[in-house]
């Protein structure tokens, strides 16, 4: 599937501008952003309007290079609204994200993965007297992008991208991809499949739905490093959602699993996934809502990780997703960064916030998790 990357760029300002436009309604410097059960708070959430710190200083942040672009459109947002707010997001994926967080050089990290085990027990240093906790802020189909000149309505399965990403299935014309793509003349070209060399949460998600809908076929585990064959016929690797792209972009016959709108700014295919619907998915924010519908909180005592159904066969729901999560210290937060922590986190998970979210192909949080996201961002002290 051949990407309108015009038509979506063209939604993206509109609809940006209509934000911003009015965000610059609302006075800077409102007590409406007291934190903790201020009312105020909460209705500014509600409405999508940014409650603004009273002294606006610099957040600064890391981690997944999935979630940048929304991260930009919610930065420049924020900023416009908030004289002299910052929030300087660095894009160096969820694992180097969550170190920087834990070893205490960020105010929060993004990260396309939950907060591991041996990171939750080391975060009880970094976060004085409580823990990190995950507050899940977008979900965001994850495409398989291709660069095969002629073939722009390309069909896989989870069995045969398993075969692609491990190196036993090396030409494009391979008999398990032409019978997915009956009448498609396909070229035989060598497949470079190109994965993150970097610690990466779209390859943990990427992976997690690997194991799940083929198990068979991919016995190599899941893990924010890539667990697959590194030195597989093909194989490509580099860094961040920025370098994979780049890569496909610039070589005929690659492939790879990115954050769906790199490949739309960048004019590359996109494959349906045949998941034992009726009909095959595309890549879509509308085909990831119907997958996080039925989706699941798993945290307890205020962490908000939830959990996916990779081998779901629902009609119309695309399966290789991932939810991006803010990562912050339920307690032990800088006091002067605080009421800018919970400005910023309460305008991403506003409706306003959210809105935006769409016309960048991530799908926006279910109304009631976004919700909870809200109560529990004004709970941090």
């Amino acid at each position: 599937m051949k990407l309108n990357r015009n038509g979506r760029l063209k939604g993206l300002a509109i609809g940006t501008a209509a934000v911003v436009s009015s965000l610059t309604l609302v006075a800077c410097g409102s007590d409406d952003n007291t934190g903790g059960d201020s009312g105020g708070s909460d209705t500014s959430a509600t409405t999508g309007a940014v409650a603004c710190p009273e002294s606006p200083t610099e957040l600064m942040a890391s981690g997944s290079s999935a979630q940048k672009n929304a991260m930009d459109e919610w930065v420049k947002a924020y900023q416009a609204a908030c004289e002299g707010a910052s929030v300087n997001y660095q894009s160096v994926g969820s694992s180097s994200g969550r170190t920087q967080f834990l070893e205490g050089t960020t105010d929060f990290a993004g990260s396309d993965s939950a907060i591991k085990e041996d990171e939750l027990t080391q975060s009880e240093q970094r976060c004085e007297g409580g823990r990190a906790l995950n507050l899940p802020m977008l979900a965001g189909p994850i495409a398989i992008a291709y660069n095969l000149e002629g073939v722009e309505d390309l069909v896989l399965d989870a069995p045969t991208i398993a075969g692609i990403f491990d190196g036993s299935i090396t030409k494009w014309n391979a008999p398990e991809i032409a019978a997915l793509n009956e009448g498609v003349e396909l070229p035989d070209t060598d497949i470079q499949a190109y994965h993150r060399s970097d610690g990466s949460g779209t390859t943990d998600n990427f992976t997690k739905f690997l194991e799940a809908a083929a198990p068979d076929a991919w016995t190599y585990g899941t893990g924010s490093d890539w667990s697959g064959p590194a030195d597989a016929t093909g194989a490509q690797s580099a860094k961040g959602s920025e370098g994979v792209t780049k890569g496909v972009e610039e070589t005929p016959g690659a492939i790879t699993y990115v954050e769906v709108s790199f490949a739309e700014n960048s004019g590359l295919s996109t494959a349906r996934i045949a998941t034992g619907a009726a009909e095959p998915v595309a890549v879509t924010p509308e085909a990831v809502s119907t997958t996080i519908a039925g989706s699941e909180i798993t945290g307890t005592d205020g962490d908000l990780t939830m959990s996916l159904n990779y081998a779901t066969t629902e009609d119309g729901a695309y399966p290789i997703a991932l939810i991006t999560y803010e990562i912050v210290c339920s307690t032990g937060n800088d006091a002067e960064k605080l009421d800018d922590l919970k400005a910023f986190l309460n305008y991403t998970a506003s409706e306003a916030g959210q809105g935006l979210l769409p016309d960048n192909g991530y799908a926006a949080l279910p109304t009631e998790v976004a919700e909870q996201v809200r109560t529990t961002i004004d709970s941090l002290s």
